[in-house]
């Protein structure tokens, strides 16, 4: 039990609060939490705070603006109670998908950091971030942990012959967390590249760069380079001389091409390998699903995966994305940590869905921050 300290838990992830609290044995204060008939929110500590140190767990979930809203009004509560330090807890961090400026649009990652600021936070803990260089965002001091650690040993406990394993990507901003998962389970990593339509200059959509040519096109194009290259012909086939020709390895690229919800056409194909291989799909949240799915659906049947584990640290799992997956028979399981809250009706609808609980990581991180102790020992360690 930690002296001296408040828990309190906002009303986004009660679940994942209590777990926290029984590791910590230091049961949840009291607190009321309550919208008036206006939809304005209140909230009231029921014990002192005074001089206390004070831990506030509030993720992100599908009310989102009222979690945010409902958290700094804790804050500001704990600071005018006169709390000697306020530490907010954000296992998943809201609005971080927004952390960079496309067009006449707002950081909002960064909003909400300032807003938190403002509110008068001390410190605050989370996991994953979308993208690592928020923590620039913060006007305090933030500890972003991994659950990269928690599920490296679930694979290792629960995914039978996971040795003949590989660790992939789903696009190329994702390639450093795969290949630090790699690292860490000693795997072969592979990431998968999706090239969109993009309008050439007679207005047609230029082809993908790895699509298999018929063998009239691969012979028109190749007089055409020798007209265009000339000399440097040599250089080119040199570079690869570890293939056979370059018609070889166009013709045994494995392309797919998808399409997405506005109708756009793309192509994917994977750098790697992964036949009669255990995929490990991996990305820091599973939102829309769409793309894991073309990417599963890529690996079996184009690449000749034996089994797909879509993996990720947050299951936000919009929309219909559980039944999604469920109907999907090229996902073997999908596996994602209780940082962010899923509804029962959520998990009855995926049967293929399992939780890696990470209470644990919060709960000795909070002990940490309590006594001074540092953190950098749950970045490697379960």
């Amino acid at each position: 039990m930690l002296r001296n300290t408040k828990i309190l838990a906002g009303s986004s992830h009660p679940e994942l609060a209590q777990a926290v609290s029984r590791r910590l044995g230091t049961p949840l204060a009291e607190a009321t939490l309550k919208k008036f008939s206006n939809k304005e929110t209140s909230v009231e500590i029921g014990v002192s705070v005074r001089g206390e140190d004070v831990f506030i767990i509030q993720s992100g979930s599908h009310n989102t603006n009222d979690n945010i809203i409902e958290l700094c009004i804790m804050i500001q509560a704990a600071r005018i109670g006169s709390a000697s330090r306020v530490t907010a807890v954000l296992p998943y961090f809201p609005y971080c998908k927004q952390s960079k400026r496309k067009g006449r649009t707002c950081i909002t990652a960064k909003l909400v950091a300032n807003m938190l600021a403002v509110a008068g936070v001390d410190h605050i803990i989370t996991m994953d971030l979308h993208a690592s260089q928020m923590q620039g965002f913060f006007q305090k001091p933030v500890d972003n942990l991994y659950a990269e650690p928690s599920i490296a040993k679930w694979i290792i406990q629960n995914v039978p012959d996971w040795e003949n394993g590989v660790v992939v990507s789903k696009n190329a901003g994702g390639a450093k967390r795969v290949t630090s998962l790699a690292d860490a389970l000693r795997l072969d990593f592979a990431l998968i590249h999706k090239d969109r339509a993009r309008a050439g200059p007679q207005g047609h959509n230029r082809p993908y760069s790895g699509m298999p040519k018929s063998a009239d096109n691969n012979e028109s194009n190749g007089l055409q380079k020798k007209a265009a290259v000339g000399d440097k012909e040599m250089d080119l086939m040199a570079s690869i001389s570890s293939l056979n020709s370059v018609d070889q390895l166009m013709n045994t690229t494995a392309v797919s091409v998808v399409a997405s919800d506005k109708g756009e056409e793309s192509t994917i194909t994977l750098v790697g390998d992964v036949k009669n291989k255990i995929a490990f799909l991996t990305d820091d949240m599973v939102d829309n699903c769409a793309t894991f799915l073309d990417a599963a659906e890529h690996l079996v049947k184009k690449c000749g995966a034996a089994k797909v584990y879509i993996i990720a640290t947050h299951g936000v799992l919009s929309g219909d994305s559980a039944k999604r997956i469920q109907n999907c028979d090229s996902v073997h399981k999908l596996v994602v940590t209780n940082t962010f809250p899923i509804p029962e009706e959520k998990r009855e609808q995926c049967k293929k869905l399992e939780i890696i609980d990470i209470s644990h990581t919060l709960a000795e991180a909070i002990r940490r921050t309590h006594n001074g102790e540092s953190v950098s020992y749950l970045f490697r360690h379960a």
